[in-house]
C-alpha cells in the first residue's frame, strides 16, 4: 500500500511539475472538457502525450493516422506538433465524443489538418490498403488506442501503411500491469481483453522486421 501512494505521489508531482506547466492550453481545454465525460479515463494521459509529441517532431512527421479518437485529445496533440501542411487521418465509431473536442480544433487554428472518419477502423484501414500506391508506406506516424481486442489485426495492416523508420505506437500494451499475472488474479474488468494483449505482446515480440519498446 505504501508503494502505491508513493507512485501515485509521484506521477502528480511530475504531472504537476513537469507535464502540466509545458501543456497548450487547447490540451488543457481539451482535457478539462474531458473531465465532466463519465469515462473521462478512456483520454490520453498528458504525459503520453508530450511524448508523443517529441516522437512526432523528431520524426518530423507529414502523415499520420490515430485509431480511436475518443474526445481528441491525442489528436490534437498531433494536429498541433506537425507541420500547417501536414494531415492526420482520425478513426473512431463514436461521433459524439469526437464533437467534444471539436470547437477546441477550430479554436486551435488546426480543423484543417484532421480528416476524421466516423468508422470501425479495419474497413477504413483496408480501404486504404485497396489504393497501394498512394497510401502504402506513406504514414509517418500511426497512434492506436482503441478496442483491445483487434491490435493484431490493426498491427498487420499499419506495417504497410506506415513507411520504413516511419513509427507504430500502441497505448495500454501492458494492461495496468496484468499481463504478469496469473489470468486467475486478473481484476474482472481487465479480464475481457487479457489474453489478447498476451498474444500481441508475444506476436510483436518474435517479429524480426521491427524493434520495439514497451513501458
Amino acid at each position: 500500500m505504501i508503494v502505491l501512494v508513493q507512485s501515485f505521489e509521484l506521477y502528480k508531482y511530475i504531472l504537476e511539475n513537469n507535464v502540466y506547466p509545458r501543456e497548450p492550453s487547447p490540451l488543457k481545454e481539451i482535457r478539462d472538457v474531458t473531465t465532466n465525460h463519465p469515462t473521462y479515463f478512456m483520454s490520453t494521459a498528458p504525459d503520453t502525450a508530450q511524448l508523443m509529441g517529441m516522437l512526432l517532431k523528431l520524426l518530423n512527421a507529414k502523415k499520420a493516422i490515430e485509431i480511436g479518437v475518443y474526445t481528441g485529445y491525442s489528436l490534437l496533440l498531433t494536429a498541433l506538433s506537425i507541420p500547417r501542411d501536414a494531415m492526420i487521418i482520425g478513426i473512431d465509431p463514436d461521433r459524439e465524443a469526437y464533437e467534444i473536442g471539436l470547437p477546441i480544433f477550430q479554436k486551435a487554428g488546426v480543423e484543417h489538418k484532421i480528416n476524421f472518419i466516423e468508422s470501425k477502423a479495419l474497413p477504413v484501414l483496408d480501404k486504404l490498403l485497396q489504393n497501394q500506391k498512394e497510401n502504402e508506406g506513406s504514414f509517418d506516424f500511426a497512434f492506436i488506442d482503441a478496442d483491445k481486442d483487434n491490435y493484431l489485426n490493426y498491427h498487420g495492416r499499419l506495417l504497410k501503411l506506415v513507411k520504413v523508420d516511419g513509427l507504430i505506437v500502441f497505448d495500454n500494451t501492458l494492461w495496468g500491469g496484468t499481463v504478469v499475472q496469473p489470468e486467475e488474479d486478473v481484476p474482472g474488468k481487465r479480464k475481457e481483453s487479457w489474453t489478447s494483449f498476451i498474444v500481441f505482446n508475444k506476436s510483436i515480440s518474435r517479429d524480426q522486421h521491427e524493434q520495439n519498446i514497451r513501458f
